[in-house]
């Protein structure tokens, strides 16, 4: 998992270094990496893209817009021995692999109630590899200021996926407040 560790790094470096960071400036400077699951292997899955019916949905976003994405595959897997799907979304007129947004039944408790996104490439001979480990929050987690799409109903998914970024260090609407404590950067594990 070399390569995770890596990439996290780099988004934390991204994160809290980079001009477009969507990070408020005022929290770049005490900000102390994005928070984690750790990895689960067994949350990767190397699946067939079974086609889906390319029709296009209407997907609300966090300011109340509306953004079109087009149905382009389905994966099925299980998760704890419990049959599972996803819809994978492309952009229409955009060919640049697919857009997994997804919530799940830690959204809103370890992670972000909105849920989560993921990007996958397709492999070339039909596959995608659905690495819940790359599951990230979108920037509306970090800052309300930006327009993130709402995962659609279809992607909600009833199992917990113990895997990705979690809740934000510094954002309100985590369930776990430590304004109180005097340590608030002490829990990491």
């Amino acid at each position: 998992m070399e390569s995770l560790t890596h990439f996290r790094a780099q988004k934390d470096e991204f994160m809290r270094e980079h001009p477009q960071s969507p990070l408020p400036e005022e929290l770049r400077p005490s900000f102390s990496g994005l928070s984690y699951y750790d990895p689960a292997p067994e949350l990767s899955f190397e699946l067939p893209v079974e086609p889906a019916d390319g029709s296009e949905v209407h997907v609300q976003t966090s300011d109340g817009q509306i953004r079109a994405y087009v149905r382009a595959g389905v994966v099925r897997f299980d998760i704890g021995g419990e049959p599972t799907q996803l819809t994978l979304f492309s952009t229409p007129g955009h060919d640049d692999g697919y857009f997994v947004p997804f919530r799940d039944a830690t959204s809103g408790k370890e992670t972000y109630g909105a849920g989560r996104y993921l990007d996958l490439e397709p492999n070339g001979d039909g596959t995608v590899t659905l690495d819940f480990n790359y599951a990230y929050n979108p920037y509306c987690a970090y800052d309300e200021a930006y327009s993130c799409p709402l995962p659609p109903h279809e992607n909600w998914l009833q199992v917990p996926i113990e895997a990705g970024e979690k809740f934000p260090m510094h954002v309100a609407d985590r369930p776990h407040d430590h304004r109180d404590d005097p340590h608030p950067h002490g829990h990491h594990h």
